[in-house]
């Protein structure tokens, strides 16, 4: 721990692909508007692995703090702000603020905004003790969720959550959850707790036994036979299936797996692009939509169903650290839910 009060201790990118450096920086202060938070716990999401290689064509600042997915105690107010203090238990998510009065902020759709800022990507974020926040786009934590469970929820909660509304799915209706990953494996317990019948399908068979655990009522590994066709055959295709499969032929069979009239929804960014054909998607009146994370309304509802004991994240707690360590085994595929970094 840093012992000094004027700085902080923080993993930082100062190249993309290089190893991120462990070091003392200088701790922020909050401004008008801003609220600093004293980080409790910061989920790894591959987003911040992109980040730091600068993999997207939107490049990240440098040098960069990553992390969009922190949760602690406020420690310092702005002068101006009304509605948090000093002890309350909030997020920082993906969203860290948006313009507030451009059509998409004053339609509820604030993700789409074209000036918005992102933690961890043009903002410093959370792998760090400390980390600054806009206020009014930070999120209150439920008293009885743990940090070390919450911090997940800040994307790979809201992101699934979001992207089954988008779905459009209703109780009773089959959707289908591409990939059982640190977001796939929320996925499927956020579609039971709206009700829904769950397909889960993954390459991996030890992923597909904890997405039964997890409630799925059917499982599927494309490696043993095209999933799409064999959703098709069994339940007559899905209402909405949720991709969050870094692979364009999970995309492909996401896409067949869907029922006349149902939605394909992308979560997952794989760097290729998806064929689609033109024919089979006006005859069957399918829909393709991009979900990207959620709004503020969406975080909220995510963290209570949570709170309710309806989702638990799998975790595993590492330190600040570990970071190159951990990044080496995301890109390997060999984490299994979600890993947090656990501050002192």
């Amino acid at each position: 721990m840093c012992t000094n009060h004027d700085t902080m201790k923080a993993a930082v990118v100062h190249q993309f692909k290089e190893n991120l450096e462990v070091q003392s920086v200088p701790k922020p202060h909050a401004g008008d508007g801003q609220v600093l938070v004293h980080i409790k716990a910061s989920g790894v999401c591959h987003t911040d692995l992109h980040a730091a290689h600068g993999d997207w064509p939107v490049k990240p600042k440098l040098p960069l703090i990553p992390g969009h997915e922190g949760v602690g105690e406020v420690v310092e107010v702005g002068p101006d702000v009304t509605h948090l203090k000093v002890g309350d238990r909030v997020g920082i998510p993906w969203l860290y603020s948006a313009c507030g009065h451009c059509e998409y902020c004053l339609t509820g759709r604030e993700t789409l905004c074209k000036d918005q800022q992102n933690a961890g990507y043009s903002i410093d974020g959370s792998y760090a003790e400390y980390c600054l926040a806009n206020a009014n786009y930070v999120v209150t934590i439920p008293d009885n969720l743990d940090y070390v469970e919450a911090a997940p929820l800040f994307c790979a909660g809201v992101t699934t959550y979001k992207a089954l509304k988008v779905g459009e799915a209703k109780p009773g209706d089959w959707v289908a959850i591409y990939g059982i990953g640190g977001l796939g494996h929320v996925a499927v317990q956020y579609a039971k707790a709206m009700g829904f019948n769950v397909v889960a399908v993954d390459t991996f068979d030890e992923k597909l036994d904890l997405a039964k655990e997890l409630g799925a009522d059917k499982v599927f590994n494309p490696m043993n036979g095209d999933s799409a066709e064999l959703i098709q055959w069994e339940i007559g295709g899905v209402q909405a299936s949720i991709c969050t499969a870094v692979s364009k032929k999970a995309f492909g069979e996401a896409y067949r797996a869907v029922k006349r009239g149902g939605k394909c929804v992308a979560v997952g960014l794989p760097p290729e692009t998806m064929e689609v054909p033109i024919f089979d998607t006006v005859l069957n009146g399918v829909s393709i939509v991009g979900s990207i994370v959620g709004t503020r309304k969406d975080l909220q509802e995510t963290l209570q169903l949570a709170s309710e004991g309806k989702v638990k994240t799998i975790v595993e707690t590492r330190h600040l650290e570990d970071i190159n360590e951990i990044f080496r085994d995301l890109e390997a595929g060999k984490v299994n839910g979600r890993i947090v970094l656990v501050n002192n």
